[in-house]
């Protein structure tokens, strides 16, 4: 089903709850067409219906972005539902709480796959669709403040959100020839429900409290509260937008005032 209007169609993985979510809505208020990825389509379907109750076009495909087909796939999927491609938000993620000991190659290999994996297979699907469309794009990566300084117990998912820094920059050297510019977020101490797990689990290690848990990651925010889900989504709108379209190669905080560079 092919809709051709002039609203820009944007893709965002992870969508199913918490930061996903929130961008794809603030998208929508933005004027986007959305598609909604995840490994539960219940979930991204839930999303789909309450933005199209709301007046919006939005499209539900289940994928696992650790699987490059399937990426490949959810992005050829979107484009013949909306008749174009302009925007994809590689947002998917996970993160086990993992003191370097405990670091197995089971968890090391399953996080790499999704966070890391998810962002290449999103960047390579979503410059070969916009070159096969004729125009550019704008790709935007999820690392985090845990990408910009280590945080102890996750060494493993403060590896993959370094690593997307990395390779947000080395893509969009490659791809500014083709007008897609590659930047990245770094959100801080999000109320999500994967943030609230993390949590737990740190403060189960230690044989503490949940709240004990979340104010190991929330005490040193400047301004003295934790993220909402759509603090992250207001810095997403604007690297999916005009206003940012000189920009490239960048990884943007959005965490509060807990990292200062």
């Amino acid at each position: 089903m092919i809709k051709m209007t002039d609203k820009k169609v944007a893709l965002i993985t992870g969508a199913g709850q918490g930061i996903g979510e929130a961008i794809a809505k603030r998208l929508h208020n933005d004027g986007f067409r959305v598609a909604l990825v995840g490994r539960t389509l219940a979930k991204v379907e839930r999303v789909a219906k309450e933005i199209n109750a709301d007046g919006g076009e939005a499209f539900a495909i289940a994928a696992d972005v650790s699987k490059r087909e399937e990426v490949f796939a959810a992005v050829d999927e979107a484009t013949k539902h909306f008749g174009d491609f302009n925007v994809i938000v590689n947002n998917a993620g996970v993160a086990p709480t993992t003191p370097i000991d405990t670091v197995t190659p089971e968890i090391l290999n399953d996080t790499l796959a999704i966070n890391l994996g998810g962002v290449i297979w999103g960047i390579q699907a979503a410059s070969a669709k916009f070159k096969e469309l004729g125009h550019g794009g704008k790709i935007i990566n999820a690392s985090s403040q845990a990408g910009q300084v280590g945080n102890p117990n996750l060494t493993v998912y403060g590896a993959t959100k370094f690593a997307i820094r990395g390779v947000t920059q080395t893509t969009a050297k490659e791809l500014a020839e083709f007008n897609i510019t590659v930047n990245a977020y770094c959100p801080g101490i999000v109320k999500t429900p994967m943030m609230n797990d993390i949590a737990q689990q740190v403060a189960d290690n230690a044989g503490k409290p949940f709240e004990w848990g979340m104010e190991q990651f929330s005490k040193d925010i400047a301004l003295g509260r934790l993220s909402e889900p759509e603090d992250v989504a207001a810095c997403v709108a604007y690297l999916a937008g005009p206003d940012s379209d000189y920009m490239t190669g960048q990884s943007l905080l959005i965490d509060g005032g807990m990292v200062f560079s």
